[in-house]
């Protein structure tokens, strides 16, 4: 399938032009925004490690093995790119040790920044925001259209599209996901469980995404919708009232999508209508993921996007710098101004 299937249409229009992105692993770089104070002592140790050109999965299992400690004794907030520099937070559970030697799991591709002690492990989601410093390289495009661009952007956000990554290559997480809803089965691998779970369910909230995109109301709220604020998780039912808060026009409160499981949507009206639609479409997926135990969700169909800043280091680059929610895509960002292209 291609990004048009996966994601949905542009809020801005068309591509501005094309630019390659991570020619390098340091062209994409990330770092957990962390607001939890530790306490300096306890049986959990917690590591800023940077990373380059590793998944998360495999940095934990190089700590793991460097420490003399099973793979369930570490923990992490949340899963980075291999094809990027990132630096995340780990916890290991070290009750009655001391320090381990984590020199067996360091070289070029990982390195301990920091070590401090804290009295609880590390929970996954624990991380409030991701901050992102992207450089895209060939660049071909109109400078005076992309700050044009770039000022509507950080002014209005963008669709809060799960990126093409989340589906594998070609799609082949998704395909998986049909196979097994098809035969009513989960497979036995726990990884592999989570990774098509997840691509079934942001297939179906990019769907709808993409109908508020269309019809121009991704960014609007309208009575029946589900409202929630950035960072939280709760939610509540849009009237008339709600529709006119302005707090919805200063980027902090947005209408949500279904991340489809158990239990009925909380919507009303034509948006309930719509996620019906979408799900009428597609009720094998839906059943399966309702049958693996999955419950119904939301998730915000607008990304704001904080701390928005850019410059050309050379005329042909542009770096740009901000902060995400956890769980977004900087992809995201970029798709609305660029076709990414590979390096030539």
């Amino acid at each position: 399938m291609n990004e048009l299937q996966l994601l949905g249409p542009r809020a801005t229009g068309d591509s501005l032009g094309t630019a390659v992105l991570k020619a390098t692993a340091e062209d994409f770089q990330v770092d957990e925004v962390l607001d939890i104070p530790l306490a300096g002592d306890g049986e959990h140790l917690w590591l800023w490690v940077e990373k380059r050109e590793l998944n998360t999965e495999e940095a934990a299992r190089r700590l793991a093995r460097a420490a003399g400690v099973p793979l369930r004794a570490i923990s992490y907030a949340g899963l980075k790119d291999r094809q990027a520099l990132t630096r995340q937070w780990f916890s290991l559970h070290l009750p009655g040790k001391g320090e381990p030697d984590l020199a067996a799991a360091q070289d070029a591709n990982l390195r301990v920044l920091q070590a401090t002690r804290h009295r609880r492990k590390l929970q996954r989601g624990a991380h409030s925001a991701n901050g992102f410093s992207l450089r895209l390289t060939s660049l071909a495009a109109d400078p005076a259209a992309i700050e044009q661009r770039l000022r509507w952007i950080q002014q209005h956000g963008v669709p809060n599209y799960f990126g093409a990554q989340r589906f594998g290559h070609d799609g082949g997480n998704l395909a998986q996901a049909r196979h097994y809803a098809q035969s009513g089965r989960l497979p036995e691998q726990r990884n592999l469980r989570s990774r098509i779970l997840s691509a079934a369910r942001s297939y179906l909230f990019n769907r709808v995404l993409a109908e508020r995109v269309a019809q121009g109301t991704w960014n609007q709220a309208r009575p029946g919708d589900v409202l929630a604020f950035t960072d939280s998780r709760s939610f509540f039912c849009a009237g008339e009232a709600e529709c006119s808060d302005p707090r919805l026009d200063a980027l902090d409160l947005h209408p949500t999508g279904p991340l489809s499981g158990r239990g009925v949507s909380p919507a009303g009206g034509e948006t309930l209508s719509l996620e019906q639609e979408i799900e009428a479409g597609e009720v094998t997926l839906c059943r399966w993921l309702s049958e693996a135990g999955l419950d119904h969700e939301r998730r915000i169909l607008r990304l704001p996007i904080r701390s928005l800043s850019w410059h050309y280091p050379e005329p042909d680059i542009l770096q740009l710098d901000f902060i995400l929610p956890t769980g977004c895509f900087a992809t995201a960002v970029v798709r609305e101004l660029f076709d990414l292209v590979q390096a030539g």
